[in-house]
């Protein structure tokens, strides 16, 4: 494609992410600017546009979910961790389960091969899963497909339930906004953002970009260090670019080397979904938050794009991260274990 071309179909993207993420801020759908971009990518993506979000335009937006996170959540999360810390374990649990039982089911109708769905069906974390699969002897394409599904499902599903349990009374945004800043903030907000990815990195922590960020920027405005600074476009930008970058990976030519999975993929899809959702209202009888927290709790990934629409609602973010985030980690320390497992309960004449 030549270059102009390129420039021309990304100026059609934006475009079109404008018009579906103003349509939904009209309709009061949280995440709207992460929402809008998805949907306007997946058809760009199905169709063939021939574009995709460069690796570190990505992660430079996963860091800016991380300051999000952190300066919504900090000591909070650590407090409910320490007061509801076995059930938020038990909810964890379920829906590391479901995602195991799952991929055992995919595995045993020879709708793919065993560490594959594993890997895919594996409930957060969906770079980190993807990024992860191959070394272990999975097809990425695959698990790539599934784990982008499963986001994709997860973020219209959520976007629903937040708009449909939330008070449409006010406007919808898509969560805190400085109303006043200063550079030398944002600097600041930069330069540890910098270091905490640095630091993640170093010490080989999963989804680096995001969670060195969210943990060195929650210790440190939790001190009363440093005020995270996140001006309102820097936010817009980061939510539409993680929105791109799902959405554009729903290519015509993944889908055509996966059509024989598609029907399990949607189904074990929508069972993990409808599976935690019973589970989540289950939980709204054990402890005092409603059910739109409980929902996006227990929502199987991923952290970022759940965060957004967490933040963006009136949940109870502190209990939704705290969740989301130790999963995350539970998910990346169990992920090999589960998928030689997994791989073992295989039938003899798997379906490649």
């Amino acid at each position: 494609m030549s270059h102009p071309a390129t420039l021309l179909r990304w100026a059609a993207l934006v475009a079109a992410s404008a018009v579906l993420a103003y349509g939904l801020t009209l309709a009061h759908f949280p995440a709207a600017l992460l929402l809008g971009p998805m949907l306007a990518a997946i058809v760009f993506g199905v169709r063939g546009a021939g574009l995709a979000l460069p690796r570190p335009a990505f992660l430079a937006a996963q860091a800016v979910v991380g300051c999000l996170v952190a300066r919504a959540a900090t000591a909070e999360i650590a407090a409910t961790l320490r007061e509801d810390g076995v059930l938020i374990l038990a909810v964890v649990g379920v829906t590391v389960a479901a995602g195991a039982l799952t991929g055992l089911a995919l595995t045993r109708l020879r709708i793919l091969p065993g560490t594959t769905a594993a890997w895919g069906s594996s409930p957060g974390g969906a770079a980190a899963m993807v990024a992860m699969a191959e070394d272990y002897g999975a097809d990425p394409r695959l698990v790539a497909f599934m784990q982008y599904v499963r986001v994709a499902a997860v973020v219209l599903s959520a976007s629903l339930a937040a708009r449909l349990l939330t008070d449409v009374g006010g406007p919808a945004g898509t969560g805190p906004t400085e109303a006043s800043w200063s550079w030398l903030g944002l600097l600041a907000t930069a330069a540890m953002t910098a270091a905490g990815f640095a630091l993640a990195a170093l010490v080989r922590l999963p989804s680096a970009p995001l969670i060195g960020p969210m943990l060195l920027g929650a210790v440190l405005h939790a001190s009363g260090l440093l005020d995270i600074v996140l001006p309102a476009p820097v936010l817009d930008a980061a939510y539409a670019l993680i929105g791109w970058y799902v959405g554009l990976r729903f290519t015509r030519r993944t889908l055509a080397e996966t059509v024989h999975a598609l029907p399990g993929v949607l189904v074990a899809t929508a069972a993990i979904i409808v599976l935690c959702a019973a589970w989540a209202w289950g939980l709204t009888g054990l402890l005092p938050i409603n059910y739109l927290t409980a929902f996006l709790a227990t929502s199987p990934g991923g952290l970022d794009s759940v965060a957004i629409i967490a933040i963006g609602s009136k949940a109870d973010v502190s209990f939704v991260l705290a969740v989301q985030t130790l999963r995350l980690f539970v998910v990346l320390v169990t992920g090999p274990t589960l998928a030689k497992w997994i791989a073992r309960a295989a039938p003899g004449d798997r379906v490649p």
